[in-house]
């Protein structure tokens, strides 16, 4: 008799707070996901690491793409590890790059290392900690030194309050270089309350800011996210809005006295009054 074919069971570990991260493979594209507590984190394709399944990702990525010379080394800083995502991206395509990933959790690190394998060769340092900790605590030839800072830290579905204020992205400004720039990944719904401080927060530290979203998110209208890229030195900011309403979904980039007009009315966030990210409804999440 034939015996009956059992799958195995996914990857998982137990966080600090009590979810499961479980690496299960993606249920829309070629790869796999990172899922903690039925909240997919990260997509990856071990196969193409520039397969960026996520939008917001791949929007980060376009900025990336624009920083120093095509295929230039990078000196990155990444707060929130996810699946590493984007730092594979940057080894892919920037091979010699310099990155440190900070993440809270050690087992979410030793899950994603162990079931997706990291290419060898590769500049990458695992930092565990507080993302705002361990950022001000770096080494002091990273201070003034990043090409890029990305902050995409989640606990579960929501930004922890700490990592959304002012002082927080002082932390982060002392990091970049001169020319070097802040991408933070913003999750808000209807009215964009939320966002709006965020952008207007940024900016009083970074003084460029744009902000690139799906055309419905952008407006309000769906709960989505926002990815805020902002410098000390001006963007090149020429080649984006082509780009962004090529597609899957039209996108667009909001600048100059549009992002003006997003923030207007809009308090910078600080430590005294700073909330988590909105929590999505579970159906955000549902085919």
């Amino acid at each position: 008799m034939a015996r009956a074919h059992v799958e195995e069971p996914a990857p998982q570990v137990r966080l600090s707070d009590g979810t499961i991260a479980r690496v299960v493979p993606s249920r829309f594209a070629a790869g796999w996901e990172l899922d903690v507590d039925g909240t997919p984190q990260s997509h990856v394709d071990l196969d193409d690491p520039t397969h960026l399944h996520f939008e917001y990702v791949a929007r980060m990525a376009a900025v990336i793409d624009q920083l120093r010379m095509p295929g230039q080394p990078l000196t990155a800083v990444h707060l929130g590890a996810g699946a590493l995502t984007l730092p594979r991206y940057i080894e892919h395509s920037r091979p010699g790059s310099r990155q440190q990933v900070v993440e809270l959790e050690q087992p979410l690190v030793d899950l994603v290392r162990s079931a997706l394998p990291l290419p060898r060769g590769g500049q990458l340092r695992v930092r565990i900690g507080d993302a705002r900790d361990v950022a001000s605590r770096l080494p002091a030839g990273l201070v003034g030194a990043a090409d890029l800072v990305v902050s995409d830290v989640f606990a579960g579905a929501q930004t922890p309050a700490h990592l959304t204020s002012i002082e927080y992205f002082q932390v982060l400004a002392r990091l970049l270089s001169p020319e070097g720039v802040l991408l933070v990944n913003v999750a808000d719904g209807a009215g964009l309350a939320f966002a709006r401080r965020e952008v207007a927060t940024v900016r009083e530290v970074l003084p460029h800011t744009i902000v690139l979203a799906e055309v419905q998110t952008l407006k309000g209208r769906r709960f989505g996210n926002l990815v805020i890229a902002a410098s000390a030195a001006p963007l090149p900011t020429g080649w984006l809005p082509r780009l962004m309403a090529a597609g899957p979904h039209p996108a667009k980039v909001a600048q100059g006295a549009e992002i003006d007009e997003f923030v207007r009315g809009a308090r910078v966030v600080t430590d005294a009054d700073a909330t988590a990210s909105p929590k999505p409804a579970s159906s955000v999440f549902d085919v």
